[in-house]
């Protein structure tokens, strides 16, 4: 009987697609990720299902749209009762664990892993609710062009701290599990919080790469009032003229981000170099993604929260052991469709074990290299802090349509203007195909109801968190527990048998 397969999940923060060489970017420099790219089935219109950190996530684990488990912001928790990739996994026979950033909000600090290494970088608790009640109000989490403008060199920032005890828990565990009796095979996520902002990075990384040869936005800074409502939106919420932006601080912060993405290269190679010293590569399938993307001076805009490309559209590689070359799919897919495909790759049966319908549809047809059934589209939504009312995405084929309830829409062939730089939606020659898209917004998201669930959910996380924080301080958190009991050899049982359980070694 084939020994079931294991599964190294990687995930990278704030990370589009276009600043990877395996999708043609000249500049930056990932060899590690390059060689998973080389032997690897790569989606070229993958997207996030809510460009934002928490939601994202839950869209990733539970294989829902986010809106489905009322996880709207970074604020929101969701069901612990609600199944994640993690819940099937381990109720059939995996080992769950998690390293790095999971970002969960509320009392479930697993969801399902069955072991988390090391604490988290962001907050647990509800603090980074949106409110919708006040929508003049600058809440006080709300990004500014700081990180522009400050970008550079860093010898050591809290982020590099996280992520290096990322990888080093992580790698540390492969060999644990190497050496452990328990060989139940794996589900290990090493999640990364660069090249998340703020754009630094240490002297050694920024020095990979010539500063004139940082290649600076195709679509160039647009003044607040050129920009559509969405961009005008984006400026409101956290550019606001605070701080002078110039074309170096642009380069420059593209030159830290470029280094942040080879940070988290050789982070990924350590976990990969151990796979391999442990002969656990052969049996293990790689997984990277990340959760949304980085405008990065794109039109002025920074960061994400947006629909736009870079924002929304998020990297997808999938190596399956043995896989010798590449392939690439052009259809669209996005995070919710991880978790099917997860449950597709390694159970007996996949997705039979679905306890209730998902959103998400299994990637292996895809990756089998038969798309002929595939219905190429997908979804995306915000509904967090600083919108003034929902926003929804659809991609089907080469169109995008995104909706804002009370203001203007935007239809978009990606494919002819990948810069979202004409906008079909008042074209007479489309306006059928726009009264079809809205007909759909309005019956897949129940516009009116969900309204109201997001501003219930938001009056709850403001007054459970001013509870919180009233009196004595009482955050949600989560502490990692490691047992130094169990570590090396602590003077009880036999010293030999200890040595001989502790020292990796295969016979020639």
């Amino acid at each position: 009987m084939a020994q079931p397969m294991n599964i190294l999940f990687l995930m990278a923060d704030q990370l589009a697609p276009h600043f990877l060489p395996a999708y043609g970017h000249r500049v930056v420099k990932t060899p590690r990720l390059d060689e998973i790219a080389a032997n690897s089935t790569i989606f070229d219109a993958h997207y996030s299902n809510s460009p934002l950190c928490v939601p994202a996530r839950a869209g990733l684990l539970t294989g829902q749209l986010p809106s489905a488990v009322d996880c709207f912001d970074s604020g929101c928790d969701y069901e612990f009762s609600v199944p994640t990739f993690a819940h099937y996994l381990r109720a059939n026979g995996y080992v769950t664990v998690q390293s790095g950033k999971a970002h969960y909000i509320g009392a479930d600090q697993l969801h399902g892993l069955e072991k988390r290494l090391t604490m988290d970088i962001c907050p647990a608790d509800n603090c980074w609710f949106g409110f919708w009640d006040d929508l003049d109000r600058t809440l006080d989490w709300f990004h500014t062009l700081k990180n522009v403008v400050t970008a550079g060199v860093a010898p050591r920032a809290s982020q590099q701290d996280h992520d290096y005890d990322a990888a080093h828990a992580a790698e540390r565990w492969i060999y644990d599990y190497a050496r452990s009796p328990d060989q139940r095979p794996f589900m290990l996520k090493v999640s990364f919080t660069h090249p998340h902002d703020p754009y630094v990075t240490p002297q050694a990384y920024w020095d990979r790469y010539r500063h004139d040869d940082i290649d600076m936005p195709v679509t160039p800074f647009m003044a607040p009032e050129e920009r559509d409502s969405h961009g005008q939106w984006l400026y409101s919420h956290y550019d606001r003229s605070e701080y002078e932006v110039t074309d170096e601080h642009i380069r420059t912060s593209r030159h830290g981000y470029y280094g942040s993405i080879a940070l988290v290269d050789d982070l990924i190679g350590k976990g990969l170099d151990a796979l391999n010293a442990a002969r656990l590569d052969e049996n293990t399938a790689i997984v990277f993604t990340a959760d949304h993307g980085d405008m990065l001076g794109e039109r002025g805009c920074w960061y994400k929260m947006s629909f736009y490309e870079r924002a929304c559209r998020v990297p997808l590689m999938i190596s399956m052991p043995g896989q010798k070359g590449s392939r690439r799919v052009s259809q669209c897919t996005s995070l919710m469709d991880l978790m099917p495909t997860l449950l597709d790759m390694t159970l007996d049966g996949g997705t039979d074990h679905l306890v209730e319908s998902i959103d998400g549809r299994s990637l292996m047809p895809l990756m089998d290299g038969d798309g002929s059934g595939w219905n190429d589209e997908t979804a995306s939504e915000i509904f967090f802090e600083g919108a003034r009312a929902p926003g929804m995405l659809i991609r089907r084929g080469t169109r995008k349509y995104v909706h804002w309830e009370g203001g203007p829409c935007s239809l978009f062939d990606v494919a002819h203007d990948p810069e979202e730089s004409n906008n079909l939606v008042d074209d007479p020659a489309h306006a059928e195909e726009v009264r079809a898209f809205e007909a759909e917004v309005r019956q897949r998201w129940r516009l009116e109801e969900l309204t109201e669930r997001i501003l219930l959910k938001q009056r709850r996380n403001a007054l459970v968190f001013k509870a919180l924080m009233s009196g004595e301080i009482t955050p949600l958190d989560f502490q990692p527990h490691d047992d130094a009991s169990k570590r090396y050899y602590r003077g009880y049982g036999n010293w030999h048998e200890a040595e001989a359980r502790d020292f990796l070694r295969f016979d020639s």
